[in-house]
C-alpha cells in the first residue's frame, strides 16, 4: 500500500515580491499569495485529500489556513517541514543566496543549516507518514528546500542539480510514498 502525496508551495509573500530570501523569518502573504492560496482550496477542497501537514512557519501556514477554511480537513503544523535555515543570510537578498546556494549542500550556512539537514528532517518527516498515513492522499505545504528533498529522496534526483535550476511555480507536484 501506498501513499498518495501532493505537494504545493506556500503561496506569494511580500519577500518574494521584493526579492527577499524569507528562510526561517514567518514571511506573509502578499495580497496576490492570499488569492493564490483561495485557488489552492479551491483544486484541491474535493481532491480526496485527508490531511494537510504545513511547515510550521507563518508563510505556509497562512496558506493552508486561507486554502482549506472550512472544509473539514485537518491541518497539521510541523518544523520538519521548514525552509531551509540560512542563518544570517534569513531575510537577505535571493540574488546573493542564489550565488552560493549549491556550496552549502552538505556545509551549513553561517548560523544556519544544510541542504542536507532539510533532507534529513524531511526523512524523519517521510517515515513518520509512512507508518501512520498508509492508504491515504495527503497535501504538503511547505518550501523550495522541501521539494527538492522530496525530489532527492523518492526520485533519486541529486541535490546538487536541484538546488542550481531555475524555479518554476506550478499546480502542485505529485509523488508516491511506497
Amino acid at each position: 500500500m501506498t501513499i498518495e502525496l501532493l505537494y504545493e508551495t506556500h503561496s506569494i509573500t511580500t519577500d518574494n515580491e521584493a526579492g527577499i530570501a524569507t528562510g526561517w523569518l514567518p514571511g506573509e502573504l502578499s495580497a496576490t499569495g492570499r488569492d493564490l492560496a483561495r485557488e489552492l482550496g479551491w483544486r484541491r477542497r474535493d481532491d480526496g485529500i485527508s490531511a494537510v501537514f504545513t511547515s510550521d512557519l507563518a508563510r505556509a501556514v497562512e496558506t493552508a489556513e486561507i486554502a482549506f477554511a472550512g472544509s473539514g480537513i485537518p491541518i497539521h503544523r510541523d518544523a520538519r517541514l521548514r525552509e531551509c535555515d540560512y542563518g544570517t543570510l534569513n531575510g537577505g537578498p535571493v540574488t546573493e543566496l542564489a550565488r552560493i546556494r549549491s556550496k552549502h549542500i552538505t556545509d551549513p550556512f553561517p548560523g544556519g543549516q544544510s541542504y542536507q539537514d532539510v533532507v534529513d528532517q524531511t526523512r524523519d518527516f517521510l517515515a513518520e507518514i509512512a507508518r501512520d498515513w498508509q492508504g491515504h492522499r495527503i497535501l504538503l505545504i511547505a518550501h523550495s528546500a522541501n521539494r527538492w528533498a522530496l525530489d532527492h529522496l523518492l526520485h533519486g534526483v541529486a541535490l546538487e542539480d536541484l538546488v542550481d535550476a531555475p524555479f518554476a511555480w506550478r499546480e502542485g507536484w505529485h509523488y508516491s510514498l511506497p
